[in-house]
């Protein structure tokens, strides 16, 4: 019965983002409420709610001040040379700018944090598709798909959640999945290809250098998001440069948790570029809304998990799937493992599925002479569509900065992630990397 109330929670749930009769927001908080209640467990309400907030509370302050700390850089020019570059490049062509989003997320991506991804390439690359008239779920669509496979690396979160849950080696786990992450890659590439192909016959290419001087300084303008100048520090921008810059390599080395080297960098930053405090208060004023909208879902999306755990649903849905895979298809695991991961990691967090579900997985295919590292790398492949799930704090900065619905950059982009999961699949069946 478990089981069964959790599946029809998170399709109600999914039901009503995605067809708009509830915003994101709202259903996060009255949909697992109405099914805890359902299920006789109005009385533990309370103590539910507050384990799952506590639990992304830190994510939670990590986004505001990630969001306060770039949004200072934004305002104070820092993005302005590498979106100048962007523009010099693509010259205007819908399909360089697809293309050319691709790469830099992946790039960038590279760091393992989704958030910083998502806050350069959407600050760099949204005026470009708003100067253009772009299809703007497009942008969230290339963003979220490099990050899916660069999520692999082992200081991303779910490889590192992999090998400890199944108490494996990380060089064993993840070093044959590089050539997996490479096809990857060029599967994401490949799809902004064809979106820019698409693009480029809808809007055509704006020839910038044969625009009047005039119109080429206002399209450089907005694509630099230039709106107000008096709040650009240009003569700072090697010092915000170095303070990125450090600020990235304490993340990676992990100085320090990453709410306290936001809160740190966010400081420095606004007494840097901003010392009056009246402009302070302005720029911290202009970021608020921002702030509360990524916020505020977060801790919503922690009502939800705290429900789905404290209910024991999230467990109870893990056993009932793993009870339903017949014994002719032990030998399949690592296939259906890379498959199911999709549904499994998009309905629970990656803490449930890996520290819940994988070692179960993982035991049932040693009966079949399935190494565990196999199943390891297996479970790792649907991340791509996890980022897509309304669990994942950092999707929410993704579509606020992008201004889009939350209900329909899901159903643009879910084909898209599903074919990153599919094709990373289908070069890690060609190199042996998991076994057929």
């Amino acid at each position: 019965m478990l089981a069964l109330l959790g599946y029809l929670m998170v399709a109600v749930f999914m039901f009503l983002i995605m067809t708009g009769r509830l915003s994101a927001l709202i259903a996060l908080i009255v949909v697992p409420v109405a099914f805890a209640v359902i299920g006789g467990f109005g009385s533990e309400l309370g103590p539910m709610l507050i384990e799952g907030i506590n639990q992304l509370a830190p994510t939670g302050v990590m986004l505001m001040f990630a969001i306060l700390y770039f949004g200072i850089m934004i305002d104070a020019g820092l993005f302005d040379p590498v979106v100048g570059a962007i523009l010099k490049a693509v010259k205007g062509d819908p399909l360089k700018i697809v293309v050319g989003t691709a790469v830099l997320a992946l790039v960038v991506s590279l760091d393992g944090d989704g958030t910083t991804t998502y806050m350069i390439t959407i600050s760099a690359m949204l005026p470009l598709y708003q100067r253009l008239g772009m299809n703007p779920l497009i942008l969230p669509a290339v963003a979220i798909m490099g990050v899916g496979v660069t999520n692999l690396t082992p200081w991303g979160g779910p490889t590192a959640r992999a090998v400890s849950a199944l108490s494996l080696d990380m060089s064993e786990v993840f070093v044959p999945l590089v050539p997996v992450m490479i096809g990857g890659a060029a599967w994401v590439i490949f799809v902004a290809y064809m979106f820019g192909k698409k693009e480029r016959k809808r809007l055509g290419v704006l020839d910038i250098a044969k625009l009047p001087q005039k119109d080429r300084l206002a399209f450089r303008q907005q694509a630099a998001a230039v709106e107000v100048s008096e709040e650009k520090r240009p003569k700072l921008l090697w010092v915000n440069f170095t303070l990125t810059v450090l600020l990235l390599a304490a993340l990676i080395m992990g100085i320090m948790p990453l709410p306290a080297l936001f809160m740190i960098a966010f400081a420095i930053a606004i007494l840097i570029n901003y010392p009056n405090l009246d402009d302070q208060k302005e720029r911290i004023k202009e970021h608020a809304g921002n702030v509360l909208a990524v916020v505020s879902l977060v801790f919503a999306a922690g009502a939800f998990t705290g429900i789905l755990s404290g209910t024991k649903m999230v467990d109870a849905m893990a056993n009932s799937l793993v009870a339903l895979i017949p014994d002719a298809l032990g030998p399949f695991l690592p296939i259906i493992t890379a498959i199911t991961s999709m549904p499994f990691t998009f309905f629970m967090s990656n803490d449930a599925y890996y520290f819940g579900m994988l070692p179960i997985i993982a035991e049932a295919a040693t009966n079949y002479g399935i190494n565990p590292v196999e199943i390891a790398r297996a479970s790792l492949l649907g991340q791509p569509v996890h980022l897509l799930s309304p669990l994942v704090a950092s999707t929410y900065l993704l579509v606020g900065m992008s201004k889009v619905d939350f209900g329909d950059f899901q159903k643009f982009t879910i084909k898209w992630t599903v074919g990153t999961t599919l094709a990373m699949l289908v070069v890690a069946l060609a190199i042996g990397v998991i076994s057929l």
